[in-house]
């Protein structure tokens, strides 16, 4: 059975790189029907902190990415001293005493060292370069390489796919495989992330941890998609991808060997492809906490119904959750905040009598519906023989504070009577 492994160290917040690794293993388990194990990589007890590690398996269910064992390095020292000790024994090892303690050092002999890589074909090494390794530190802690070995055999890993920053560890781990008889898995590296300017990845770019993504306000469909696009592509242009279809189409050997780049706003055309079609009430689900955040709304006081309206007026062009907050805020707030440059090019002319009229035709509709709104401004602007686009953009700036957004008549319908004729009453000068 094909068993992978990720393998996360919490000592940070699982990042681009990260997701886009556990991504490959669990949808290549998955591909073949085999076993997704997360092993936590713990050693290091002064940087491995609790409150990573929950982040870490938080953003791991988030983006849907399930494992079926969990294992934790810091709870295994036993079996790695007792595999260094077989080591020993056969002289493949020796002890090193110092004043902090006894280390364990392999022996590495010279020998070439060939692996063929699943997405990178054939890679050789030549063991002169590699120095003797240490298997078990002087303050009796595993190295990495040691203990991902005896891991590795012991959860009977069949693959590795890993970053290709690990390609220099692969011939080391490599003859600890052979030295202790174990079976060697199969390695796939997959290529580096770079921002858009060619450099490695930065927070600037993008490098930011996946929880981050989450409380900008991305969707976890929409990443997957796009942490599935970092070196691969499941054909015929196609980049809206569900994840249950890459499961029929990937393979590992089809991953590119050059280096992905990160498109901040490719993450965003995705996303916004997501929301158009994602279902209005699960997207409210996702807005009514940002909104109750910001104390749009009070937490048990709010209409859900008129949340949902709104979600399905903004739903077409949002990039992230937040936008719908940012963009929409005018329902919500008593005093709006006007645009400096909206204000001066569309209300500095003065609009009282066009404002008083419109206002008067809206308080004498027996029925406000979209339908009634659009017919009143309709008829007024050509009774007033003036261009709609000149009455329309200083409405919306005085009623939202924004030159764009959804249809006037829209804002208008949800804005209300009330508030309508209260921001527009706003712009006219008292006789």
């Amino acid at each position: 059975m094909t068993r992978v492994r990720f393998a996360p160290s919490p000592t940070g917040n699982l990042h681009i790189g990260g997701g886009r690794t556990a991504l490959f293993n669990w949808l290549y388990a998955k591909a073949r029907g085999g076993k997704f194990i997360l092993r936590i990589e713990d050693t290091d007890k002064v940087r491995s902190k609790k409150e990573y590690l929950d982040e870490i398996l938080d953003s791991l269910s988030w983006l849907g990415l399930s494992w079926d064992e969990i294992y934790y390095q810091s709870q295994r020292f036993s079996l790695y001293r007792e595999y260094a000790e077989k080591l020993l024994k056969t002289k493949a090892a020796f002890r090193e005493k110092s004043e902090k303690g006894e280390a364990i050092i392999f022996k590495v002999t010279a020998q070439e060292i060939k692996t063929n890589d699943l997405i990178r074909g054939e890679i050789e090494f030549d063991a002169k370069e590699i120095k003797d390794q240490v298997l078990i530190k002087s303050d009796g802690t595993p190295t990495y390489n040691f203990a991902c070995v005896v891991d590795d055999a012991a959860m009977n890993i069949t693959h590795v796919i890993r970053g290709d920053d690990h390609i220099s560890n692969t011939p080391k781990q490599v003859l600890l495989y052979q030295a202790l008889d174990f079976p060697i898995p199969e390695f796939a590296h997959l290529p580096l992330i770079l921002g858009k300017e060619g450099g490695r990845l930065s927070k600037r770019t993008g490098a930011t941890a996946i929880s981050d993504y989450r409380k900008m306000g991305y969707l976890p469909s929409a990443l997957v998609n796009y942490l599935l696009l970092l070196s691969w592509a499941p054909g015929d242009n196609r980049e809206v991808i569900d994840i249950a279809e890459a499961i029929k189409l990937f393979d590992i050997k089809s991953v590119n060997k050059t280096a992905a780049t990160f498109d901040l706003d490719k993450l965003n055309w995705l996303n916004n492809q997501y929301f158009k079609k994602e279902d209005a009430q699960k997207l409210a689900d996702k807005i009514i906490p940002l909104l109750i955040e910001k104390n749009y709304i009070q937490k048990d006081d709010f209409d859900r119904s008129y949340i949902v309206s709104l979600v399905k007026l903004f739903q077409a062009r949002l990039s992230t959750l937040n936008d719908f907050v940012d963009w929409a805020d005018f329902f919500f707030v008593k005093e709006i905040k006007i645009d400096a440059e909206a204000e001066k090019k569309f209300l500095t002319k003065d609009l009282s009598r066009e404002f008083k009229l419109f206002i008067e035709r809206l308080e004498a509709l027996d029925k406000f519906d979209l339908a009634s709104i659009e017919n009143v401004f309709r008829n007024l602007v050509k009774e007033l023989n003036i261009e709609a686009k000149a009455l329309i953009h200083p409405i919306r700036v005085a009623l939202t504070g924004k030159t764009i957004g959804p249809g006037l008549f829209e804002v208008i319908y949800y804005l209300g009577k009330e508030k309508t004729k209260e921001r527009l009453s706003k712009f006219i000068k008292k006789e």
